[in-house]
Formats: C-alpha cells, sequence, structure tokens
C-alpha cells in the first residue's frame, strides 16, 4: 500500500519559517515528480512547488525567491523550505506523488495546516 505522510505543519508569525516533509512509500518514490499543493479557504488546490526525478524544479510566481523545495532520495522524502511567510500563505498543505509509470498515477497525503497569523 502507498502512503505519502506530510508533516511540519503549524502556526507561524508573519515574516516567519517553516519546514514541511513528506515521506512517500519507496516503492515509488525514486519514479515520481513530487509536489507541493495547497488549498485556502474557498479556493481551488493550487501547485506551489515540485522537484523532478533528475532534481529539477518549478514553483509558483507567488513563492519564488521564498519557499524551496528539495528532495532526498536515500531517505524517501520531499522537503518545503518556507521563509518569509505571509498570511497569504495560509493554506492546507497537500503533498502529491505522481508516480511515472504507464498511466500516470497520482497519490496525496492527507494535509497539513500552515497558518501565518500574528
Amino acid at each position: 500500500q502507498v502512503q505519502v505522510v506530510e508533516s511540519g505543519g503549524g502556526l507561524v508569525q508573519p515574516g516567519g519559517s517553516l519546514r514541511l516533509s513528506c515521506a512517500a512509500s519507496r516503492s515509488i518514490f525514486s519514479l515520481s515528480i513530487m509536489g507541493w499543493y495547497r488549498q485556502a479557504s474557498g479556493k481551488q488546490r493550487e501547485l506551489v512547488a515540485s522537484v523532478g526525478i533528475g532534481g529539477d524544479t518549478n514553483y509558483a510566481d507567488s513563492v519564488k525567491g521564498r519557499f524551496t523545495i528539495s528532495r532526498d532520495n536515500a531517505k524517501n522524502t520531499v522537503y518545503l523550505q518556507m521563509n518569509s511567510l505571509t498570511p497569504d500563505d495560509t493554506a492546507v498543505y497537500y503533498c502529491n506523488a505522481r508516480h511515472l509509470v504507464f498511466p500516470p498515477q497520482d497519490y496525496w497525503g492527507q494535509g497539513t495546516q500552515v497558518t501565518v497569523s500574528s
């Protein structure tokens, strides 16, 4: 059974930092594009950042220069370092593993709440 498990959310003041972690099953991790998505209250889920098998990264314009995504293949874990947080970053953050088989399979974590507030 494939598992995707996030951790690291919480409450942080504006300007602060948080690091999210996501551990995925070993059976899929090395052949998966790993991504972080977020969904704010009343809004659609959006892509925040992704990292490919070769380490290539992609970021939403709203987080460029503030967030950094990275993956540790030895630990089957992807990280999202979030700096200079603002209230607009408040959302439930979801980890996604897109397993590059045919057809591609998407696996989602349960989500972790990030709240930026003073």
